[in-house]
């Protein structure tokens, strides 16, 4: 999906911080945010914070695409920190009656909003506005590219079981070539020296993966990719992103679904963490799901605390 510029638009130096993939990141920044994500998460027994670190500030979120965690945990985050949120999805603006893409941003920044959440089909639409507009954005999805804010979450769940990202063995697996979480993945864990495995059909994993960052192999065999992992990280099939069903439900879940069968080659405290929403039969079994090693439901907690560390972090709180 091209995005292209009205002619009297120019762009204009970067005087703003946003956070539009973990590739950008540096260790220091992803050490920062995953600090403050548990200084937000509340403790066992303990009420949500509700602070007014950002009254007065508000928070634009501009979903392009179809989207509940992410754009639920962002709402909540923001009201936590005591901003106001402004939620625009496609249908109920004036995208629907022609205005471009870019005009709209032009309008949302002319209404002076302290940072925009926007998720978008378009890979590199995040960035590529960033450079007109003046007002901090937040990448929450952009196409097969990035989704950095779910790497941030997946990586404070990790550390809530595991001491360290270093030296761990993580297993990506699914349908690598369209998932922009498996990308974030790869470029935040890479920073800490974990070891990368990327699996999938042959169809659905792009053989330039391996090189995108230092520690990362390929394989086409789920008994292989999982074997002795600390974490199993099972993608979501992007349907949606495929111009027809490249492999079938029943044999995908075959050979690449996750079993508690399939989870014997994997260290004994291995955990399996998932994106969500998750295709029950298709990506994994009921039984793993909703086993004691599966940290899904930690993964949703957890993006509301990450998120707010983020929208500190671009608004300067």
């Amino acid at each position: 999906m091209a995005i292209t510029l009205p002619a009297n638009v120019t762009a204009t130096p970067a005087n703003t911080r946003n956070l539009l993939g973990a590739e950008d990141l540096s260790r220091a920044e992803i050490e920062w945010l995953l600090e403050r994500g548990r200084f937000y998460k509340p403790q066992r027994n303990e009420p949500p914070k509700k602070l007014d670190t950002l009254r007065g500030r508000s928070i634009v979120n501009l979903f392009f695409e179809p989207s509940t965690r992410t754009r639920t945990s962002f709402e909540i985050a923001a009201k936590r920190l005591g901003a106001d949120t402004i939620g625009i999805q496609t249908q109920g603006s004036s995208l629907s009656k022609g205005e471009s893409l870019v005009d709209t941003l032009n309008t949302l920044a002319a209404m002076s909003p302290d940072a925009i959440v926007m998720r978008h089909a378009a890979s590199g639409a995040p960035h590529f506005l960033s450079r007109y507009l003046s007002t901090p954005m937040i990448n929450a999805g952009d196409g097969r590219h990035e989704h950095p804010t779910q790497a941030l979450l997946d990586a404070f769940t990790i550390l809530e079981v595991k001491d360290t990202l270093e030296g761990l063995r993580v297993a990506i697996i699914g349908d690598i070539s369209h998932s922009r979480v498996a990308r974030s993945n790869v470029h935040l864990l890479a920073k800490f020296g974990a070891a990368i495995v990327l699996c999938g059909p042959a169809t659905m994993v792009s053989g330039n993966m391996a090189g995108i960052a230092p520690g990362v192999t390929l394989t086409y065999d789920m008994n292989e990719a999982v074997a002795d992992a600390d974490v199993i990280m099972m993608l979501r099939v992007q349907l949606e992103r495929q111009n027809v069903e490249i492999f079938p439900k029943s044999e995908y879940f075959q050979f690449y679904g996750l079993t508690l069968e399939h989870l014997k080659p994997a260290k004994p405290d291995a955990i399996v963490l998932h994106p969500g929403p998750i295709n029950r039969g298709r990506e994994l079994s009921n039984e793993v799901a909703d086993s004691q090693r599966s940290m899904i439901l930690n993964q949703v907690e957890n993006g509301v605390a990450i998120r707010m560390a983020v929208l500190e972090w671009v608004c300067g709180g």
